[in-house]
């Protein structure tokens, strides 16, 4: 009796140790997606905290684009709505990485840092926080063959970073995610996903 149980716990070993090695076999972790009262969002405009005049405005039309192009939440006023998207802009940094032979930049890095949340206003609590989503865009001078605008650069960054925001807020927790925050100094801080948060209920 003592070999057969030996025996079959060296043979469950041995298949969990051939699985573990599988490419095939790929860990995900289950979706943490929004509650099921949650039917219907609303995108309360961002808060720019940057010097650059503008960006919220693009920003938040690019999201609300987004979560009606996704279609799988209606976007509404914060009177009317389960849950909202809200959050800053509070990093914006143009970097040029490469120059010609009289010094003149010719490529740019633009480095734009979010701090996006969602607020569920039934139980008055943050379920997800991202502190640091970020976008990136390396371009040319427009003057080069191919290159772009800073604005252009700028529209870049608001579709994929609303990419995101939809992404994590529909597909869950994992779906899209934030730098690391001790790689950015002064950066703002993750809160609690059950902390209380005051949540205005003016319509937008």
């Amino acid at each position: 009796m003592k070999l057969k149980i030996a025996l079959l716990v060296a043979a469950i070993a041995a298949f969990m140790t051939a699985c573990a090695n599988s490419p095939d076999m790929i860990y995900r972790p289950y979706p943490q997606i929004l509650p099921q009262h949650v039917h219907k969002l609303a995108v309360r405009p961002f808060v720019n905290k940057t010097q650059q005049f503008g960006l919220e405005d693009k920003f938040n039309l690019q999201v609300v684009q987004q979560f009606q192009l996704d279609g799988t939440y209606p976007v509404v006023s914060e009177n009317e709505a389960d849950g909202v998207v809200t959050g800053e802009i509070w990093r914006y940094i143009l970097t040029p990485i490469q120059y010609d032979a009289a010094q003149v930049p010719t490529a740019y890095k633009l480095l734009i840092l979010f701090h996006v949340r969602f607020l569920d206003k039934k139980t008055n609590s943050i379920l997800w926080d991202e502190p640091a989503m970020q976008g990136v865009q390396i371009y040319s001078d427009p003057s080069l063959p191919g290159g772009s605008t800073e604005l252009q650069a700028q529209q870049s960054i608001w579709e994929r970073v609303s990419q995101d925001v939809v992404m994590r807020t529909v597909s869950g927790f994992g779906a899209a995610s934030s730098a690391s925050s001790r790689s950015i100094p002064g950066g703002p801080q993750a809160s609690t996903p059950t902390a209380a948060v005051q949540i205005s209920t003016a319509a937008h």
